[in-house]
Protein backbone atom coordinates (compact mmCIF):
# COMPACT_ATOMS: atom_id res chain seq x y z
CA UNK A 1 0.00 0.00 0.00
CA UNK A 2 2.65 2.22 0.76
CA UNK A 3 3.82 3.23 -3.01
CA UNK A 4 0.73 3.99 -3.67
CA UNK A 5 -0.22 6.86 -1.41
CA UNK A 6 0.48 10.62 -2.07
CA UNK A 7 3.00 12.08 0.78
CA UNK A 8 1.51 13.75 3.59
CA UNK A 9 1.78 17.07 4.53
CA UNK A 10 3.55 18.13 8.31
CA UNK A 11 0.14 19.58 9.59
CA UNK A 12 -2.29 16.48 7.89
CA UNK A 13 0.27 13.97 10.25
CA UNK A 14 0.16 16.26 13.51
CA UNK A 15 -3.63 16.31 13.51
CA UNK A 16 -3.61 12.63 12.91
CA UNK A 17 -1.29 12.12 15.47
CA UNK A 18 -3.64 14.55 17.93
CA UNK A 19 -6.64 12.74 16.99
CA UNK A 20 -5.68 9.00 18.23
CA UNK A 21 -3.81 10.94 20.95
CA UNK A 22 -6.31 12.24 22.28
CA UNK A 23 -9.63 10.98 21.17
CA UNK A 24 -8.85 7.41 21.70
CA UNK A 25 -7.88 8.03 25.30
CA UNK A 26 -11.40 9.41 25.64
CA UNK A 27 -12.78 6.42 24.00
CA UNK A 28 -12.10 3.60 27.02
CA UNK A 29 -14.12 5.81 29.36
CA UNK A 30 -17.04 6.02 26.45
CA UNK A 31 -17.29 2.34 26.11
CA UNK A 32 -17.60 2.14 30.11
CA UNK A 33 -20.86 4.11 29.78
CA UNK A 34 -21.70 1.95 26.64
CA UNK A 35 -21.23 -1.06 27.77
CA UNK A 36 -23.29 -0.38 31.35
CA UNK A 37 -26.74 -0.70 29.63
CA UNK A 38 -25.54 -2.63 25.98
CA UNK A 39 -23.78 -5.60 25.30
CA UNK A 40 -20.53 -5.51 24.67
CA UNK A 41 -20.04 -7.31 21.45
CA UNK A 42 -23.61 -6.30 19.69
CA UNK A 43 -22.57 -2.63 20.87
CA UNK A 44 -18.71 -2.99 18.97
CA UNK A 45 -20.39 -4.87 16.01
CA UNK A 46 -22.65 -1.77 15.18
CA UNK A 47 -20.94 0.77 16.31
CA UNK A 48 -18.56 -0.64 13.48
CA UNK A 49 -21.10 -1.44 11.25
CA UNK A 50 -22.34 2.03 11.01
CA UNK A 51 -19.13 3.89 10.53
CA UNK A 52 -17.90 1.48 8.14
CA UNK A 53 -21.17 1.95 5.73
CA UNK A 54 -20.82 5.49 5.77
CA UNK A 55 -17.02 5.31 4.95
CA UNK A 56 -17.58 3.10 2.06
CA UNK A 57 -20.44 4.79 1.08
CA UNK A 58 -18.42 8.32 1.32
CA UNK A 59 -15.68 6.87 -0.73
CA UNK A 60 -17.14 5.07 -3.53
CA UNK A 61 -19.39 8.12 -3.85
CA UNK A 62 -16.09 10.45 -4.10
CA UNK A 63 -14.90 8.02 -6.90
CA UNK A 64 -12.55 5.00 -5.27
CA UNK A 65 -12.80 2.10 -7.16
CA UNK A 66 -14.74 -0.94 -6.71
CA UNK A 67 -12.61 -3.30 -4.19
CA UNK A 68 -12.01 -6.61 -5.15
CA UNK A 69 -12.66 -9.91 -3.66
CA UNK A 70 -9.43 -10.51 -2.67
CA UNK A 71 -9.08 -6.75 -0.92
CA UNK A 72 -12.43 -7.53 0.35
CA UNK A 73 -10.92 -10.95 1.99
CA UNK A 74 -8.27 -9.14 3.19
CA UNK A 75 -9.57 -6.29 4.49
CA UNK A 76 -12.09 -8.70 6.31
CA UNK A 77 -9.29 -10.51 8.22
CA UNK A 78 -7.69 -7.19 9.00
CA UNK A 79 -10.85 -5.99 10.63
CA UNK A 80 -11.12 -9.29 12.94
CA UNK A 81 -7.77 -9.06 14.51
CA UNK A 82 -8.30 -5.03 14.81
CA UNK A 83 -11.72 -5.22 15.78
CA UNK A 84 -12.91 -8.50 16.87
CA UNK A 85 -9.80 -9.59 18.51
CA UNK A 86 -8.68 -6.02 19.69
CA UNK A 87 -11.57 -4.08 20.41
CA UNK A 88 -13.67 -6.89 21.25
CA UNK A 89 -11.64 -7.92 23.92
CA UNK A 90 -11.35 -4.37 25.13
CA UNK A 91 -14.68 -3.55 25.51
CA UNK A 92 -15.37 -7.18 26.76
CA UNK A 93 -13.25 -6.61 29.45
CA UNK A 94 -14.28 -2.70 30.34
CA UNK A 95 -17.54 -4.47 31.97
CA UNK A 96 -15.10 -5.23 35.18
CA UNK A 97 -12.16 -3.15 34.71
CA UNK A 98 -12.18 0.42 34.85
CA UNK A 99 -11.14 2.17 31.87
CA UNK A 100 -7.83 4.01 32.85
CA UNK A 101 -6.42 0.35 33.10
CA UNK A 102 -7.94 -0.58 30.30
CA UNK A 103 -6.18 1.62 28.55
CA UNK A 104 -2.92 1.13 30.57
CA UNK A 105 -2.47 -2.60 30.03
CA UNK A 106 -3.49 -2.38 25.87
CA UNK A 107 -0.28 0.14 25.97
CA UNK A 108 1.45 -2.96 26.31
CA UNK A 109 0.89 -2.82 22.51
CA UNK A 110 4.82 -1.45 21.14
CA UNK A 111 5.54 -4.98 22.94
CA UNK A 112 4.12 -7.33 20.95
CA UNK A 113 5.34 -5.18 17.85
CA UNK A 114 9.04 -6.09 18.85
CA UNK A 115 8.10 -9.29 19.15
CA UNK A 116 6.55 -9.82 15.98
CA UNK A 117 8.86 -8.43 13.89
CA UNK A 118 11.20 -10.46 15.96
CA UNK A 119 9.59 -13.54 15.08
CA UNK A 120 9.22 -13.05 11.03
CA UNK A 121 11.11 -12.11 8.74
CA UNK A 122 13.41 -10.57 7.87
CA UNK A 123 13.98 -11.08 11.73
CA UNK A 124 14.81 -7.62 13.63
CA UNK A 125 16.38 -8.54 16.69
CA UNK A 126 15.81 -6.04 19.60
CA UNK A 127 18.70 -3.82 20.89
CA UNK A 128 19.76 -3.99 24.83
CA UNK A 129 17.45 -1.14 25.11
CA UNK A 130 14.13 -2.80 23.89
CA UNK A 131 14.70 -5.82 25.90
CA UNK A 132 15.32 -3.66 28.71
CA UNK A 133 12.16 -2.36 28.02
CA UNK A 134 9.95 -5.38 27.53
CA UNK A 135 11.52 -6.54 31.16
CA UNK A 136 10.48 -3.05 32.47
CA UNK A 137 7.42 -3.44 31.16
CA UNK A 138 6.87 -7.07 32.45
CA UNK A 139 7.35 -5.92 35.90
CA UNK A 140 4.98 -3.00 35.73
CA UNK A 141 2.58 -5.50 34.38
CA UNK A 142 3.12 -7.87 37.90
CA UNK A 143 2.62 -4.76 40.01
CA UNK A 144 -0.85 -3.47 38.21
CA UNK A 145 -2.44 -7.32 38.16
CA UNK A 146 -0.60 -9.51 40.82
CA UNK A 147 -1.46 -10.48 43.98
CA UNK A 148 -1.28 -8.86 47.17
CA UNK A 149 -2.06 -4.92 47.71
CA UNK A 150 0.32 -1.95 47.37
CA UNK A 151 -1.85 0.82 48.53
CA UNK A 152 -4.96 -0.49 46.53
CA UNK A 153 -6.54 -3.63 44.83
CA UNK A 154 -4.90 -5.12 41.57
CA UNK A 155 -6.84 -5.79 38.32
CA UNK A 156 -8.94 -9.05 37.64
CA UNK A 157 -6.49 -11.57 36.09
CA UNK A 158 -8.79 -12.52 33.39
CA UNK A 159 -9.60 -9.34 31.94
CA UNK A 160 -6.43 -8.33 31.85
CA UNK A 161 -5.20 -11.63 30.58
CA UNK A 162 -7.81 -11.08 27.56
CA UNK A 163 -6.54 -6.97 27.53
CA UNK A 164 -3.16 -8.36 26.88
CA UNK A 165 -4.02 -10.54 23.82
CA UNK A 166 -6.61 -7.94 22.52
CA UNK A 167 -3.44 -6.25 22.70
CA UNK A 168 -1.27 -8.52 20.24
CA UNK A 169 -4.30 -9.24 18.50
CA UNK A 170 -4.50 -5.57 17.63
CA UNK A 171 -0.30 -5.94 16.82
CA UNK A 172 -1.02 -8.64 14.28
CA UNK A 173 -3.97 -6.63 12.53
CA UNK A 174 -1.62 -3.08 12.19
CA UNK A 175 0.92 -5.25 10.60
CA UNK A 176 -1.63 -7.14 8.37
CA UNK A 177 -3.11 -3.51 7.45
CA UNK A 178 0.27 -2.60 6.60
CA UNK A 179 0.86 -5.34 4.40
CA UNK A 180 -1.35 -6.79 2.85
CA UNK A 181 -3.14 -6.01 -1.06
CA UNK A 182 -5.48 -3.28 -0.22
CA UNK A 183 -7.08 -0.34 -2.10
CA UNK A 184 -5.14 2.91 -3.01
CA UNK A 185 -8.42 5.18 -0.93
CA UNK A 186 -7.50 4.80 2.80
CA UNK A 187 -10.59 6.04 3.67
CA UNK A 188 -12.21 3.00 1.54
CA UNK A 189 -9.86 0.51 3.18
CA UNK A 190 -11.02 1.78 6.85
CA UNK A 191 -14.68 1.54 6.06
CA UNK A 192 -14.03 -2.09 4.43
CA UNK A 193 -12.26 -3.34 7.67
CA UNK A 194 -14.77 -1.53 9.71
CA UNK A 195 -17.88 -3.90 7.92
CA UNK A 196 -16.12 -6.73 8.10
CA UNK A 197 -14.66 -6.60 11.82
CA UNK A 198 -18.17 -4.85 12.76
CA UNK A 199 -19.73 -8.09 11.72
CA UNK A 200 -17.10 -10.25 13.05
CA UNK A 201 -18.07 -8.61 16.07
CA UNK A 202 -21.91 -8.69 16.28
CA UNK A 203 -21.64 -12.23 14.96
CA UNK A 204 -20.01 -12.76 18.24
CA UNK A 205 -22.61 -11.41 20.37
CA UNK A 206 -25.23 -13.63 18.44
CA UNK A 207 -23.07 -16.77 19.53
CA UNK A 208 -22.81 -15.19 22.70
CA UNK A 209 -26.44 -14.91 23.26
CA UNK A 210 -26.11 -11.21 23.95
CA UNK A 211 -29.59 -10.77 21.57
CA UNK A 212 -31.78 -12.94 23.82
CA UNK A 213 -31.94 -10.42 27.03
CA UNK A 214 -31.34 -7.29 25.30
CA UNK A 215 -33.58 -4.41 26.11
CA UNK A 216 -33.40 -1.36 23.18
CA UNK A 217 -35.70 0.22 25.99
CA UNK A 218 -33.50 0.01 28.44
CA UNK A 219 -30.42 1.50 27.25
CA UNK A 220 -29.89 4.39 29.70
CA UNK A 221 -28.99 7.98 28.00
CA UNK A 222 -25.22 7.50 29.54
CA UNK A 223 -24.95 4.46 26.95
CA UNK A 224 -26.21 6.00 23.90
CA UNK A 225 -24.40 8.56 24.19
CA UNK A 226 -21.23 6.48 24.53
CA UNK A 227 -22.44 4.77 21.93
CA UNK A 228 -22.70 7.76 19.51
CA UNK A 229 -19.24 9.36 20.43
CA UNK A 230 -17.93 6.19 19.86
CA UNK A 231 -19.09 6.34 16.47
CA UNK A 232 -18.29 9.94 15.12
CA UNK A 233 -14.98 10.57 17.46
CA UNK A 234 -13.83 6.87 18.09
CA UNK A 235 -14.16 5.15 14.24
CA UNK A 236 -15.11 7.76 12.00
CA UNK A 237 -12.35 10.18 13.60
CA UNK A 238 -9.70 8.06 15.82
CA UNK A 239 -9.73 4.65 13.83
CA UNK A 240 -9.53 6.32 10.44
CA UNK A 241 -6.91 8.18 11.48
CA UNK A 242 -4.87 5.34 12.92
CA UNK A 243 -5.63 3.62 9.77
CA UNK A 244 -4.08 6.38 7.30
CA UNK A 245 -1.02 6.84 9.58
CA UNK A 246 0.10 3.13 9.26
CA UNK A 247 0.74 4.33 5.74
CA UNK A 248 2.30 7.63 6.49
CA UNK A 249 4.85 7.00 9.61
CA UNK A 250 6.70 3.62 11.02
CA UNK A 251 5.55 1.57 13.50
CA UNK A 252 7.62 2.81 15.87
CA UNK A 253 6.16 6.23 15.16
CA UNK A 254 2.60 5.55 15.40
CA UNK A 255 3.38 3.34 18.49
CA UNK A 256 3.75 6.50 20.73
CA UNK A 257 0.09 6.66 20.94
CA UNK A 258 -0.02 3.80 22.94
CA UNK A 259 2.26 5.54 26.19
CA UNK A 260 -0.09 8.73 25.72
CA UNK A 261 -3.62 7.17 25.74
CA UNK A 262 -3.26 5.84 28.77
CA UNK A 263 -2.83 9.02 30.54
CA UNK A 264 -5.56 10.53 28.86
CA UNK A 265 -8.25 7.69 30.05
CA UNK A 266 -6.75 7.74 34.07
CA UNK A 267 -7.25 11.43 34.29
CA UNK A 268 -10.77 11.37 32.25
CA UNK A 269 -11.94 8.10 34.82
CA UNK A 270 -10.48 9.58 37.76
CA UNK A 271 -12.22 12.87 37.02
CA UNK A 272 -15.94 11.89 34.99
CA UNK A 273 -16.22 8.58 36.25
CA UNK A 274 -15.00 8.81 39.91
CA UNK A 275 -12.42 5.62 38.86
CA UNK A 276 -9.73 5.24 41.75
CA UNK A 277 -6.07 5.90 41.74
CA UNK A 278 -4.76 4.10 43.96
CA UNK A 279 -0.81 4.02 44.73
CA UNK A 280 -0.56 0.47 43.05
CA UNK A 281 -2.02 2.34 39.74
CA UNK A 282 0.22 5.17 39.94
CA UNK A 283 3.57 3.07 40.60
CA UNK A 284 2.32 0.65 37.25
CA UNK A 285 1.35 3.23 35.43
CA UNK A 286 4.93 5.20 35.99
CA UNK A 287 6.89 1.40 34.97
CA UNK A 288 4.61 0.50 32.14
CA UNK A 289 4.65 3.80 30.45
CA UNK A 290 8.38 4.26 31.23
CA UNK A 291 9.12 0.81 29.50
CA UNK A 292 6.68 1.17 26.61
CA UNK A 293 8.61 5.12 25.80
CA UNK A 294 12.04 3.45 26.45
CA UNK A 295 11.20 0.55 23.29
CA UNK A 296 9.55 2.97 21.31
CA UNK A 297 12.95 5.46 21.52
CA UNK A 298 15.03 2.66 20.75
CA UNK A 299 13.09 1.34 17.80
CA UNK A 300 12.94 4.38 16.25
CA UNK A 301 16.79 5.55 16.70
CA UNK A 302 17.48 1.65 15.59
CA UNK A 303 18.96 1.39 12.18
CA UNK A 304 16.60 -0.26 9.44
CA UNK A 305 17.55 -4.08 9.45
CA UNK A 306 19.46 -5.39 5.73
CA UNK A 307 17.42 -6.92 3.81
Amino acid sequence: MNDKIPRATRGQIIAAFASIYLVWGSTYLAIRYAVETMPPFVMGGTRFLISGLLLYAWSRSRGAARPTLRQWRNASIAGGFLLLGGNGGVVWAEQTVPSGLTALLVSILPFWLVIIEWARPPRRRPSAAVLIGLVVGFIGIIVLVGPGKIGGNGVSILGAVVLIFASLSWAIGSFWSRDADLPDSGLLTTGMEMLGGGLLLFLAGVVAGELRNFDLGAVSTASWVGWIYLIVFGSLIGFTSYIWLLDKVSPARLGTYAYVNPIVAVILGWAIAGETLSARTGVAATIVICAVALITTARSAAPAPRT
